[in-house]
């Protein structure tokens, strides 16, 4: 009767300190990178970004979750090396894929730099109140996408499309790239409308319009407002 008892409890011992290893391995599996991550769809990295390509993958199926957790290691933050970064040419494809989807717009050219949004478009519509409404909603399509301090920038003038079109052949590191898009900026602020104020404290291209809350270190290039004047008697009143 004691053998049995014994052979018993080391079985029942031995299954425990396996299940412990199994879920000591769950646990590594979910804790990765710096053991702050736990990400349900991809514990290989914290975020793939060719994973919406795979077979199947991320495509509407599945939801996308990820929990981090403050290090145990006091002194160890987490690593926000790659927080902010976006596929530009993906945005850019999205932005103006879902812009002509929009029952007034017929072409779409979206430039997406390191915090502004450039967006030329062909509308049928002629009249102020016409023009004013489709780059409200042109400007809020852009928006929805993208991350919350880029500016928004929209024009109908078909002829910046070139000069939109033109930008796209340069790269954050080119020569005078911050004053070309300042110029390009202009002459979309000049010409064409630009919507509706986005909240009680940022204009329609959502620039904050007290300097008190402007955007400092992490503003990559700042917007010449000197050189800039609107005149396109975009409407003050907010949604």
């Amino acid at each position: 009767m004691n053998k049995f008892i014994l052979g018993t409890t080391v079985l029942s011992i031995a299954l425990i300190g396996t299940a412990c290893d199994g879920i000591d391995t769950a646990n590594e599996e979910m804790f990765h990178d710096n053991g702050n991550t736990i990400n349900v769809n991809d514990r290989e990295d914290l975020y793939n970004e060719n994973s919406w390509t795979k077979k199947g993958a991320h495509r509407g199926e599945d939801f996308g979750y990820v929990r981090q957790q403050k290090s145990p290691t006091g002194g160890q933050t987490i690593s926000t090396n790659d927080m902010y970064s976006i596929n530009r040419e993906q945005v850019a494809d999205t932005i103006s894929k879902m812009s002509v989807s929009l029952p007034d717009v017929k072409d779409c050219s979206t430039l997406v730099t390191d915090e502004e949004v450039l967006i030329s478009y062909v509308t049928d519509k002629k009249d102020k109140d016409g023009r004013f409404e489709v780059a409200d909603q042109v400007k809020k399509t852009a928006m929805s996408v993208i991350p919350r301090w880029y500016h928004v920038y929209v024009t109908d003038d078909k002829s910046l499309m070139r000069n939109v079109e033109n930008l796209a052949k340069m790269d954050s590191d080119s020569r005078n790239a911050n004053t070309a898009i300042d110029d390009t900026i202009n002459l979309m602020l000049q010409d064409s409308p630009q919507g509706r104020n986005v909240d009680a404290g940022e204009n329609p291209n959502g620039e904050m319009t007290s300097e008190k809350y402007e955007m400092q270190d992490d503003d990559v290039h700042k917007i010449n407002k000197d050189r800039q004047k609107r005149k396109d008697n975009t409407d003050n009143m907010v949604d």
